[in-house]
């Protein structure tokens, strides 16, 4: 028997594979061998995107069928969770047995909370299990506290808010929530919401298998999460993107010449504009955006994704990229943590996904927020309101962002010497939390240690 062999389980979206696949780097860096899992689909799309020379040092990537036909949307969220509930456990169970025949078994599962159903395949082929969660920690918790929050009538049995103007708050210290953010509320009715929200209660039954729940996040910006429900471990900030030859996990190819042209900016002037992989906009707000961000005056690095609208290739105001010209530039993908690195980055307009969000905070960013859905919501609350490095971008009453209110708060942002001190002084709390003694690293290497003495102990029984 040999290296200790985890197989790896992320939900099939781009915000869960990308830190899981750095996790299993981690992993790897501490002796492991890692058998990841991606649908067929998401395999195809990261082989692609993979840069050159890119290596997976004792990372096997492994396909499985999602269940979708080859022209069905893999946005159906709902439709995606329901196929691949269907055919994946078997697809896990023949995995888990063929690894027994040779000299690295599979000995413990390392699985996306959102996948919980995965544990109870890891239970009944008697692994190890941990459940990893990519989000903030307070979703978690929350989430974990849904038979508390239909008894306290915050929502009914379905899910469904009681009050859609009301927010909660889960325990002392912790940010409001707004119940119609929860994802089960917020991607259509019906059979669709039924699905979401039963996924959710299945993995709150089966999470008890799991021996560790971590997260990315780390303690002190999270702390009365941390409080409130001990058994989440945070092992973060992850540093997704940062290891050279090391493969990310996404879905686009990344165009890493907009660091050189980054290079030609001056320190702190550059607005970086990404929306992480699922936000969509219509053609109106698309083009008011543009006009924004032309108005500010400021050299921009934009992140338009092929389908980030309907069609985004000729969706741009007429005459806009003339205009602009060098000042501004447009590419399908970026290398988010370099670009965050760089300095001359001086803000990022982010949907407040939890990896941006880590990403901006690790780098010492400041934030304009535009949640999409979903725990974005949670996290601009964090951002604007308890760390206090960032402002909203609101929509007015006709639902767009206009570009008056993006020129006046990129100028309200920079310089805010203010938020900007207080972004560095998290930057400087992220980064001890992941250097050696720090509590992130201790609690990943906890879990890492557990693993491996579950191995060896199984080895022993073995070779007796």
């Amino acid at each position: 028997m040999g290296l200790p062999h985890v197989l790896a389980v992320p939900y099939p979206a781009q915000g869960h594979v990308i830190p899981l696949m750095e996790l299993c780097h981690c992993l790897v860096d501490h002796g492991f061998k890692v058998t990841f899992i991606n649908t067929e689909f998401n395999h195809k799309r990261v082989l692609t995107a993979l840069s050159a020379g890119s290596t997976m040092k004792q990372i096997t990537l492994v396909t499985v069928p999602d269940g979708l036909g080859p022209e069905e949307d893999r946005n159906d969220l709902a439709r995606l969770t329901e196929a691949f509930m269907n055919v994946m456990p078997r697809c896990l169970e023949e995995l888990i047995e063929k690894s027994r025949e040779t000299e690295d078994p599979m000995t413990c599962m390392l699985v996306d909370y959102s996948m919980g159903w995965a544990l109870e395949v890891g239970r009944k082929k008697s692994l190890q299990s941990a459940a990893f969660w990519p989000a903030a920690a307070q979703m978690l918790a929350t989430l974990l506290s849904v038979p508390e929050l239909v008894s306290r009538g915050v929502i009914d049995g379905d899910g469904s808010p009681i009050s859609e103007h009301e927010t909660f708050q889960l325990g002392p210290g912790m940010p409001f929530i707004n119940a119609s953010h929860f994802i089960w509320n917020l991607i259509g009715g019906g059979r669709t919401k039924e699905i979401i929200f039963n996924c959710i209660l299945n993995s709150n039954r089966v999470i008890d298998v799991a021996e560790f729940i971590i997260c990315n996040s780390f303690k002190e910006i999270e702390e009365p999460t941390f409080c409130y429900n001990p058994k989440i471990l945070p092992i973060g900030p992850l540093l997704t993107g940062l290891r050279p030859s090391r493969a990310v996990g996404y879905f686009w190819p990344e165009d890493a010449a907009c660091l050189s042209w980054l290079d030609e900016q001056q320190q702190g002037s550059v607005v970086y504009v990404a929306f992480g992989s699922f936000t969509i906009f219509d053609r109106l707000q698309f083009q008011e955006f543009a006009l924004g961000l032309e108005a500010t005056g400021r050299p921009f690095l934009w992140v338009v994704r092929p389908d980030l609208t309907s069609d985004s290739a000729d969706a741009y105001p007429d005459g806009f990229k003339e205009r602009v010209g060098d000042r501004g530039k447009i590419v399908a993908w970026a290398p988010q943590q370099k670009v965050l690195a760089h300095p001359s980055v001086a803000c990022f307009v982010s949907h407040c996904g939890w990896n941006s969000t880590m990403e901006g905070v690790r780098n010492g960013k400041l934030f304009l927020c535009w949640p999409y859905f979903a725990d974005q919501f949670l996290n601009q609350s964090y951002i604007c309101d308890d760390w206090k490095v960032g402002l909203r971008l609101t929509p007015d009453e006709s639902g767009i962002v206009k570009r008056e209110q993006i020129k006046s708060k990129v100028e309200e942002l920079l310089p805010n010497e203010e938020m900007t001190a207080r972004a560095s002084t998290l930057k400087e709390t992220a980064q001890r939390n992941i250097k050696e003694g720090g509590a992130s690293f201790e609690n990943l290497k906890t879990f890492i240690d557990a693993i491996k003495a579950q191995h060896s102990n199984l080895k022993n029984k073995l070779s007796v």
